[in-house]
């Protein structure tokens, strides 16, 4: 709901259970007023008349409660927006008009501003739909002027400003990492200055994810006001936050890594940024997460409400060591434990025989699938599984057919080295042509066997992000990922059959962006079962378990820990998310197979609870002790919970469960047990867990 006050410059959106509120004064100057618990618009017109911040000498009052801070004038903060044209940096804007409307998906608030100088229209987006707390926030730039005005350059275009309000303290959390070690939580003091996250690396990146959450320092995991944002964009990205002189704090993001330009605008042309969305919420950090879970299976992701099936991906079992009877002795394994997708990976294609060969020709190796991939897609379809493949579009090894016919479409500098990262080149999909040939080759990929799911990996980063030719080379940045996102909706379009997997090496490209066109992503090329709970843990706090990828591998793992762990601790690790198996199968002994064929079937029982339900993290994995998630949905509440280790024979303390009715019981589907709600609240639930690596399931059921 949107409501408008203030002689028609006053503005509250409101939604379940929060309000924000702002105001334009008589000078043009678009103010923060409120971001928090819902309020009414007579309680948002007080605000708006209290006295500003006094005056002092070298501060601006306009420097923390500006919704949009601009570069130009009285201002010293970080800016939203900075431009220049005909010599002149900044921006000097006058209000236009504020709309409400419904575009069909909820109602929306537009703020219109023009810089009559610079002929350009700034239109702020609000978005707050009334069965949720989530603000969506987004900015288009428009050049206003003739043909033949000279365009305005955009050094810098976030999405959106956050100001918060004044505390005496405040913590910041987000999330860091690298490869194989993604998503890791940290929370510290935000002290005064700036702290700035992002990716100078062409995408999302291993590093950071692009949100953070800030709380006065007392929130918990269930109680305490939490203010959190979140950037849906897939390239480089920047989110910086200020704690200014005065104590006030403010964060901006947006795309780019830096001010050094990124478009051009022509006369006619304009520029909309991704979504940068907000949530406040009172009841701590496990209720901001379940929010922003609800509003991504309602809004972001595509085909939420369907589950994601068990998959077998055959990576590990062969790396590059690809055959068309090997594949399909995998398959044969894989359907007799009960999994639902088969997917083929890296080495079906081209003279991909190692990682230095290949990349860019889609068509599959006539050696290895002589009649290329459709028998194989129709065994594994008559085995009662789907079938996948692995592609990496956007990169070329030089060893390849596209490579030698077109050297020039990759990102590279005149008269440079052309930098190799695991011996492949990026392509550049800021170009149409290379858009419409990966098109083609895709399109005729998908047409040409009956496949149902689709890998897409991104396995480097920009190192040379040059255009030779272009007038305007740097838009390549924020053009590429404006590519990726055409080519992925055009290939959904054409095949609504086909789901596809977000992958970068791993987490390096997990974002709202890219889940808004893709049904599910590759948490970490780490699947050590114990290394996974604290990524899994940090990745929970602003997605959900339906896009988790998670899979069972061998033991021990891939990553070089040496930790051996059962097939208990791995399956129990992965199945907090959407289950896979990587393992080789043909190493695997009968009793492996038959216990790993129960614990698929024990996941399709839990699967809609997991992937539907809402989480709470009952303990998180720190140190060595016990740690556990709860998923919630309707009558039924599932607890998968794991011990690292046991000391002096201490048994481990029960857990108190989330969400439940205090007066119902709740029946064991496994040991016919009956709990009382309360008791489980209160006194918890008893794992019996011990040893190393100990890890249970329990799938309790409404009476």
């Amino acid at each position: 709901m949107i409501e408008t006050g203030g002689s028609g410059r006053l503005w509250v959106l409101s939604g379940r259970h929060s309000s924000y509120a702002l105001r334009v004064t008589d000078r043009d100057e678009l103010l923060h007023l409120h971001w928090g618990p819902g309020i009414a618009v007579e309680d948002a017109e007080a605000l708006a008349a209290e006295p500003g911040p006094p005056e002092r000498p070298f501060e601006s009052p306009l420097d923390g409660r500006e919704e949009y801070p601009v570069e130009g004038g009285p201002r010293f903060v970080r800016p939203a927006l900075s431009v220049h044209a005909g010599g002149v940096r900044g921006t000097e804007w006058r209000f236009s008009s504020g709309t409400v409307l419904d575009p069909g998906t909820g109602q929306e608030l537009r703020l219109r501003f023009h810089d009559p100088l610079h002929h350009l229209d700034i239109t702020l987006h609000y978005r707050m739909r009334d069965d949720g707390d989530v603000i969506e926030r987004w900015t288009t730039l428009t050049h206003t002027g003739n043909t033949g005005q000279e365009p305005v350059e955009l050094l810098r275009a976030d999405s959106a400003a956050w100001s918060l309000p004044a505390r005496d303290r405040w913590r910041l959390s987000h999330l860091h990492g690298r490869w194989a070690a993604e998503s890791r939580l940290a929370r510290t003091e935000l002290t005064p200055g700036e702290k700035v996250i992002g990716s100078r690396r062409g995408h999302t990146s291993h590093h950071h994810l692009p949100w953070i959450a800030l709380d006065g320092g007392e929130a918990t995991e269930e109680s305490g006001e939490v203010h959190s944002c979140a950037l849906a964009w897939s390239g480089a990205w920047r989110i910086a936050v200020q704690r200014l002189a005065d104590g006030a704090v403010q964060a901006v993001g947006g795309v780019g890594h830096d001010d050094a330009g990124q478009l051009l605008l022509a006369p006619g042309e304009s520029f909309t940024t991704p979504v940068f969305a907000g949530l406040w919420t009172d009841g701590g950090f496990g209720a901001a997460s379940r929010a922003w879970h609800a509003w991504q299976l309602a809004r972001v992701v595509p085909g939420a409400e369907l589950s994601r099936p068990v998959l077998y991906n055959s990576w590990e079992a062969t790396e590059f060591e690809v055959s068309e009877e090997q594949q399909r002795s995998l398959a044969q394994l894989a359907a007799t434990m009960g999994v639902e997708l088969f997917v083929v990976d890296d080495g079906w294609f081209g003279a991909r025989t190692s990682d230095r060969a290949g990349l860019g020709d889609w068509t599959a190796n006539p050696d290895r699938f002589p009649h290329g991939l459709k028998p194989l897609a129709d065994e594994v379809h008559a085995l009662g599984m789907q079938f996948g493949i692995w592609v990496e579009p956007e990169m070329v090894n030089p060893d390849s057919d596209l490579y030698r016919a077109h050297p020039d479409w990759v990102q590279h500098h005149s008269g440079r080295a052309r930098a190799e990262f695991r011996n492949q080149l990026v392509l550049n999909l800021a170009r149409p042509e290379v858009r419409e040939y990966l098109w083609e080759r895709l399109d005729a990929l998908l047409s040409g066997a009956p496949i149902d799911y689709v890998k897409w990996d991104f396995n480097r980063s920009f190192s040379d992000a040059g255009w030779p030719g272009d007038a305007y080379p740097r838009r390549l940045w924020i053009d590429h990922v404006r590519g990726l996102y055409e080519l992925l909706e055009r290939l959904r379009a054409a095949h609504p059959q086909v789901a596809f997997e977000s992958c970068s090496g791993g987490g390096g490209r997990i974002d709202l962006g890219v889940l808004g066109r893709t049904d599910q992503v590759w948490t970490s090329d780490n699947t050590d079962p114990l290394d996974r709970l604290a990524i899994q843990h940090g990745f929970s706090q602003l997605h959900p378990a339906r896009v988790m990828a998670a899979w069972v591998t061998d033991s021990p793992n891939a990553m070089g820990n040496a930790r051996v762990s059962s097939l208990r601790f791995r399956f129990v690790s992965a199945m907090a998310g959407v289950l896979g198996v990587g393992g080789d199968l043909t190493r695997w002994s009968e009793a492996e197979l038959a216990e790993a064929r129960d614990w698929v079937a024990l996941y399709k029982r839990v699967r809609p609870v997991v992937q539907h339900g809402e989480l709470y993290r009952l303990r998180p994995p720190e140190g060595d002790g016990l740690s556990a998630v709860q998923y919630v949905r309707g009558e039924e509440t599932v607890v998968l919970a794991w011990i690292q280790a046991q000391h002096y024979g201490d048994a481990q303390p029960p857990l108190r469960l989330r969400g439940l009715d205090p007066a119902a019981g709740y029946r064991d589907l496994e040991t016919g047990e009956v709990h009382r709600g309360a008791v489980l609240a209160h006194r918890g639930l008893r794992t019996g867990l011990g040893g190393d690596l100990d890890a249970a399931v329990f799938h309790l059921r409404r009476n």
